[in-house]
């Protein structure tokens, strides 16, 4: 299987929390390495690497690393927000980073959904073709997006919006110079069937 690139080496201040949250989580879940990394698409060296905090995760691994285990990527970074509260004010979502893409967390917490605000930048490396149960939804704000799903590419502008099913193969990346951000809401489903492919060559199981 042909893995997403490898992130550089170290972990920031600000993901330092993620190593053992990942080890945790992956535990709960009753995953050994070997299974976990095969249900993300990576290599069990990847990940261990990740869970060891010698590698640092991108928004787009955060994101599927949150999904195989059920949870979201606040969690993962450890988080907290009111449990229930259904209004998200703008001064309390504060922006991260991870593998260059910034996300702001404007969903609540303990929900079968994550909304997220997005900006992706605009990069030259393949972006992660995804391929998982559930739907996502997004909403483009900002600039302009090439959104692939199958065979099929899309440029979308601000305004434009896209809802699909997560089994159709799909890969989200900035078609602007600046990049581009959008609005990103997506299922958190913790199966055994939970798929992602990274790379133009990856198997597509699960279609």
């Amino acid at each position: 299987m042909t893995e997403l690139p490898e992130e550089p080496s170290g972990t920031p201040e600000e993901l330092s929390t993620v190593p053992p949250r990942l080890r945790d989580l992956r535990k709960r879940s009753g995953l050994t390495l070997e299974t976990a990394a095969r249900l993300v698409g990576l290599s069990p060296a990847h990940l261990s690497r990740l869970e060891t905090g010698r590698r640092q995760p991108s928004l787009p691994m955060l994101l599927a690393l949150a999904r195989t285990y059920g949870t979201t990527v606040s969690d993962l970074l450890g988080e907290t927000a009111p449990e229930r509260d259904p209004i998200v004010r703008a001064g309390r979502a504060e922006p991260s980073e991870a593998g260059g893409w910034t996300y702001w967390t404007v969903g609540g917490a303990g929900r079968a959904m994550q909304a997220l605000r997005v900006h992706v930048p605009q990069r030259a490396q393949r972006e992660l073709v995804r391929v998982h149960p559930g739907e996502e939804w997004l909403y483009v704000l900002k600039g302009r997006l090439r959104l692939t799903l199958g065979a099929a590419v899309h440029v979308l502008g601000p305004g434009d919006a896209a809802h699909f099913d997560s089994l159709t193969p799909h890969r989200i990346a900035a078609a602007s110079r600046g990049g581009t951000e959008l609005l990103f809401v997506h299922t958190l489903l913790q199966s055994g069937a939970a798929e992602l492919c990274l790379g133009d060559t990856a198997p597509r199981r699960g279609l």
